[in-house]
Formats: C-alpha cells, sequence, structure tokens
C-alpha cells in the first residue's frame, strides 16, 4: 500500500506517541492547550456538579415531594368528598324518611280529627232532631189542647144554641167530656 503525498507511515522507530504527534500536527492540535482545555472542562464540570446539578437535583426531588404530597392530597380531599357526599345522600334520605314520617302522623291526625268532628256533628244533629221533635211533639200537645179548649167552647155555644137554654157548669164540663172523648177516639 502506498501512501498518499505528504502522509506518509510513520516510521516505528517513534512508536505510538509519535503517531500521536504526528496526528495532532495535521490536524492542528496544540497538546498543551488541549490539556489545559481538558483541566479547565473538568474544574467547570467539578464546580457545576457541586453548585448546579447537585441543588438541582436537590430542587427537583423538592418539586417531585410536593408533587406527590399534592397527589396525595388530591386523593385525601376526593375520598373525604366521596365520604361528605354519601354523608349528605344519609342526610336527605333520613330527612325524606322524617318529611314522611310526619306526612302520616299529620294524615293520621287530620283523619282522626275529622272522623271526630264528623260524630260530634252528627251527634251535635241527633241532638238538634231529638230537640226538634220534642219541640214538634210540645207543640202538637199545645196546639192538640187549645183546641179542644175552642173546641169545647163552640160545642158549649152550638149546644146552647141548640137548646136553647143557658147551661149551668156542671152540663157544660160533661158536654166538654164528651166532645173530647169524641175527639181521641
Amino acid at each position: 500500500m502506498e501512501a498518499l503525498p505528504g502522509h506518509g507511515v510513520p516510521e516505528a522507530s517513534g512508536g505510538l506517541a509519535a503517531v500521536v504527534q504526528q496526528t495532532a500536527e495535521q490536524f492542528g492540535v496544540n497538546l498543551p492547550g488541549l490539556v489545559a482545555q481538558a483541566v479547565s472542562f473538568l474544574i467547570v464540570a467539578l464546580i457545576l456538579r457541586m453548585f448546579v446539578y447537585r441543588p438541582l437535583l436537590r430542587i427537583l426531588d423538592e418539586r417531585r415531594q410536593r408533587i406527590a404530597d399534592s397527589l396525595a392530597d388530591a386523593a385525601r380531599v376526593s375520598a373525604e368528598l366521596a365520604a361528605a357526599e354519601a354523608q349528605r345522600r344519609d342526610v336527605l334520605e333520613a330527612a325524606r324518611a322524617e318529611a314522611d314520617r310526619i306526612l302520616g302522623d299529620a294524615r293520621t291526625a287530620a283523619s282522626s280529627l275529622t272522623e271526630r268532628e264528623r260524630q260530634r256533628a252528627q251527634a251535635l244533629a241527633e241532638g238538634i232532631v231529638v230537640k226538634a221533635q220534642e219541640e214538634a211533639v210540645q207543640e202538637r200537645n199545645r196546639v192538640r189542647a187549645e183546641l179542644r179548649r175552642e173546641l169545647g167552647g163552640l160545642v158549649l155555644q152550638a149546644t146552647a144554641a141548640v137548646t136553647g137554654k143557658v147551661l149551668t157548669a156542671a152540663d157544660q164540663e160533661r158536654i166538654r167530656q164528651e166532645g173530647m172523648q169524641g175527639l181521641v177516639a
């Protein structure tokens, strides 16, 4: 194999160090500058690691912890919300049951009151009917008595007019009694 002009194969006498030096010269590498650059890079990397990377990792860990805490709080709040919702449903169901019970009691009380008032009104109506019947009987008896008196007087007048004589008190009473017996029969 033939080497390119100006790019000859290095001699074996210098070994690896000669090859590196020759390659570095071909690429224009300044070895003391490269070493200084490497040392500067290592110093900057150490400074960044100590003052930037570690604090940054610490901040990221703190943020990760805050996020985990927030998620735990959210789960806790969600569980509390579910418990509050269940309690709300229980309270509403208890209130519904209590309202139904109160409505049932009110209906029962209203029914009982209605029945009592109906019975009272019926008793009052029966009392009015009995009183009216008693008053009717009394009125009938009063009218009968009045009719008897008037009829007795008319019978006496008619008898006196027919017989043409003045009737004594005993005659009047006897005629009145006979007239009444005729009415009763």
